[in-house]
């Protein structure tokens, strides 16, 4: 009697289950690698209801970034500047894009705040402390980037679990004087930030926390 089936058709099990096992780990992969925050968050750029320029008021203008985050040295959230921090320059000085502080000013007037779309955004199961951040002198370039050269604000870092851990276990280059925490253009003196960083953490006790509860809790 003959075979119905080819000798080669004998070795297709064992190539398919090969072949799912590869194929599946390569989804795995794929997920894991190309889904995490740096390809997903990193580069995320909204489209704000009122263009704001980070480049001409923090760069061009030095302006502090304090002078509109006022709490960031005191509280765990960096609040989002009220309407009335605009104006107090706005109110007297004139733009060369008049439509746009047009509409600031008509914020101002109706009471009805501006809906400023946040750009970096931690997960609610995270608890992130910007001011004890702040006062161990983590400065803003870390997290943000250089603001002060940003037409439009988008996201740097992809702020994971992955990206904390390794500043938390290493903060020393990180680290400057807690007066220069808004200064993008600060160097370390010695010309080396880490050395620099470990002097301040031996002054200040600073031991980035690398248990859980440390940002869960």
């Amino acid at each position: 009697m003959s075979q119905i089936f080819p000798k080669w058709a004998n070795r297709v099990p064992k190539r398919l289950t090969i072949g799912s096992i590869v194929l599946l780990n390569a989804i795995i992969f794929g997920v894991w690698y190309f889904f995490s925050p740096r390809y997903l968050d990193v580069g995320y750029q909204p489209i704000q209801p009122i263009p704001y320029s980070h480049a001409i008021h923090a760069g061009k203008l030095g302006i502090d970034c304090r002078y509109c985050h006022t709490s960031v040295e005191k509280s765990p959230h960096a609040n989002i500047p009220p309407t009335q921090t605009c104006m107090n320059c706005h109110s007297q000085i004139n733009s060369k894009k008049p439509k746009q502080i047009a509409k600031i000013r008509d914020h101002w007037k109706s009471g009805e705040p501006i809906k400023w779309i946040r750009v970096n955004k931690l997960p609610e199961y995270v608890n992130f402390n910007h001011s004890a951040h702040i006062n161990a002198g983590v400065g803003c370039v870390t997290c943000h980037g250089r603001i002060d050269k940003m037409q439009v604000v988008h996201q740097v870092e992809p702020l994971n679990m992955a990206w904390c851990i390794n500043c938390h276990k290493n903060p020393a280059p990180h680290l400057r004087p807690v007066s220069q925490v808004t200064n993008m253009n600060w160097k370390a003196p010695n010309g080396n930030p880490e050395a620099y960083g470990k002097k301040i953490m031996a002054a200040r006790n600073i031991h980035a926390p690398t248990y859980c509860d440390g940002c869960h809790y």
